[in-house]
């Protein structure tokens, strides 16, 4: 319970208490001036008109005014009965008194009269008696009434001053003595309070600083030069070039192939400002000009690799700029402390690239002429004048005709592949109809999706217009993701091609039941060379690369939405004609 609601709670009770006493008190006194004033209304006005008939009657054989006074009186007397048989007295008080007036000398009546008034006084005096008896036991009773609440409200008050204070007081007491400790050295001292209250909140702020100063005391300066050592030992052992900065975007490590391939010396690096440093360096202001000038970021130039001269030959890295962030002890916010830039030699796989174009390129046009001589044998065969052919020879040559065919496409194919990956796209931009790039893609995967028992599943909207595209490059696409798709899918699942119009665009794409792919890797997976890391590797990591390239080489668009469990989903969108 917090503070300020145990001493609302507190105060509040103390509040009610004096109200419930000053209740009670008043209404004892308020009982017992009632039971007062009945008495002196009532009783003690009857005996006064009694005393003031009985002198009134002895005067009355010497003045005749005395009748008036006892009429007056009986009058009043009339008007103040009270008491049970009082009512009785005064009409027998009447009736002797209207005898007397008629006979003023009967001293019979006389005497009637003073037993009349004498009997009233009795009566009178006998409640008197009674009511002051109640009058007694109304002051006893709110005697005992204010004695019992008074003491109810000392036990109260009583327990509020032994316990309120201490609950406030302790906990203070207690976290000076800790303090003390801490004063002196002790930085392994806790304070542990099982209430929510304020104390708690400062115990656990407290704990936290003691925990940091735990935390500083231990890492005494052998523990640090050792734990430097290491981490720079294992960064200069990296194959990668590595450069760490700060968050002010000061120098604080780079490695020996860092060194190496910027050509400068750790001390020309090691402390400066990168800024400095890429005044006098072109190599370090290429990595480093997305950091200084962040505004003037260009994503796709970003995503290009750098051609360095290192090893006596021209080599390429890919730049990857990683942000660091801690979770200081006791904090519940991460901090940025600097950058880690990163250059993966991917000159393996350059050259392995240049070495598959050209033997692609090779081999396509190596191939051109023995399928033109089989095409042009193919029609030799089919003229007249190399004579007759029967049923079974005309089914052979238009086997052999379909298989040049596809040769030829495939062969085309690998040359468009070729050009793509030397720069020189040529495209054959026309109207084209999203069915036709449809039909072409699934029969192309068809067998390989029987293989593994995949469904293909078509979604089209009907009346779907035509697109601007080259029919080929854009349905190699799509088989691009077909084949994908049916790669990275469980057996027995489902693909869904889906076509759609979206004002003036026409948007395909292909949805598998695979595993997905993690947020991190979705802005690299069109890149060249990247593969998902845990992935099955079917290829050299081209094929998306070169699709992404054949889509906006047509003022297209592509991309992917994923999440890890839901599948993904690959598309295109391509401007209608």
């Amino acid at each position: 319970m917090k503070i300020r609601t145990k001493l609302t709670l507190g105060v509040g009770l103390l509040f009610i208490l004096i109200t419930l006493l000053t209740y009670v008190g008043t209404k004892s006194i308020n009982a017992l001036k009632n039971d007062t004033e009945n008495i002196l209304v009532a009783n003690y006005n009857t005996l006064e008109y009694s005393r003031n008939m009985l002198m009134a009657l002895d005067e009355l054989s010497i003045d005749k005014v005395a009748i008036r006074k006892i009429e007056e009186n009986l009058y009043k007397q009339q008007a103040n009965i009270t008491e049970i048989g009082e009512k009785e007295a005064t009409q027998n008080l009447r009736q002797h008194f209207a005898a007397l007036k008629i006979n003023n000398f009967d001293r019979t009546t006389h005497l009637l009269i003073r037993k009349d008034i004498a009997e009233i006084m009795r009566l009178n005096m006998e409640a008197i008696q009674r009511k002051s008896d109640v009058a007694k036991q109304t002051a006893a009773s709110s005697t005992i009434g204010i004695a019992i609440t008074g003491t109810l409200c000392f036990v109260i008050a009583f327990t509020l001053l032994i316990n309120l204070p201490s609950n406030i007081a302790n906990p203070i007491k207690k976290l000076t003595e800790s303090i003390k400790q801490i004063a002196a050295n002790d930085y392994s001292q806790r304070v542990y309070f099982e209430d929510h209250s304020e104390f708690g909140e400062l115990a656990k702020s407290f704990n936290t600083m003691a925990e940091k100063l735990e935390e500083y005391n231990n890492s005494n300066l052998s523990q640090l030069l050792f734990e430097k050592k290491r981490i720079e030992t294992l960064i200069n052992n990296m194959q990668d070039p590595v450069i760490g900065l700060d968050e002010d975007k000061k120098i604080l490590f780079a490695n020996d192939e860092a060194l190496k391939v910027t050509g400068l010396k750790s001390e020309q690096v090691i402390g400066q400002q990168v800024q400095d440093v890429s005044l006098v360096n072109d190599l370090v202001r290429s990595l480093v000009k997305d950091l200084i000038m962040p505004e003037n970021n260009n994503k796709e130039e970003k995503k290009q690799p750098i051609k360095i001269f290192a090893n006596s030959k021209e080599s390429y890295f890919e730049k990857e700029v990683v942000d660091i962030a801690i979770m200081p002890t006791g904090e519940k916010e991460k901090r940025h402390i600097g950058y880690v830039i990163v250059l993966k030699n991917i000159t393996p796989f350059k050259e392995l690239d240049f070495a598959k174009t050209n033997f692609i390129a090779t081999i396509s046009h190596e191939l051109k002429t023995p399928i033109s001589s089989i095409k042009m044998s193919t029609q030799l065969l089919e003229s007249q004048k190399t004579g007759e052919i029967n049923h079974q020879q005309k089914q052979l040559i238009d086997s052999i005709k379909d298989d040049s065919q596809r040769l030829l496409k495939i062969t085309s194919e690998l040359l468009n592949l070729s050009q793509v990956e030397t720069g020189n796209i040529q495209l054959n931009i026309q109207k084209s109809t999203p069915y036709q790039i449809l039909n072409y893609a699934t029969e192309a995967v068809k067998v390989t999706a029987e293989q593994k028992k995949i469904q293909l599943l078509s979604d089209v909207e009907e009346n779907l217009p035509d697109v601007k595209a080259d029919t080929e490059k854009t349905a190699w696409v799509l088989i691009n993701f077909l084949t994908n798709a049916i790669n990275y899918s469980p057996e027995q699942s489902k693909i869904i091609i889906k076509i759609t119009k979206q004002d003036k665009l026409v948007n395909f794409s292909v949805n598998d039941q695979g595993k997905g792919i993690e947020k991190r890797y979705k802005d690299k997976i069109f890149d060249k060379y990247f593969q998902v890391p845990g992935s099955i590797k079917t290829g050299t990591g081209l094929g998306l690369a070169i699709s992404k390239e054949f889509i906006e080489a047509q003022n297209g668009t592509i991309g992917v939405e994923s999440e890890i469990g839901m599948g993904s989903t690959f598309y295109f969108k391509l401007l209608t004609s």
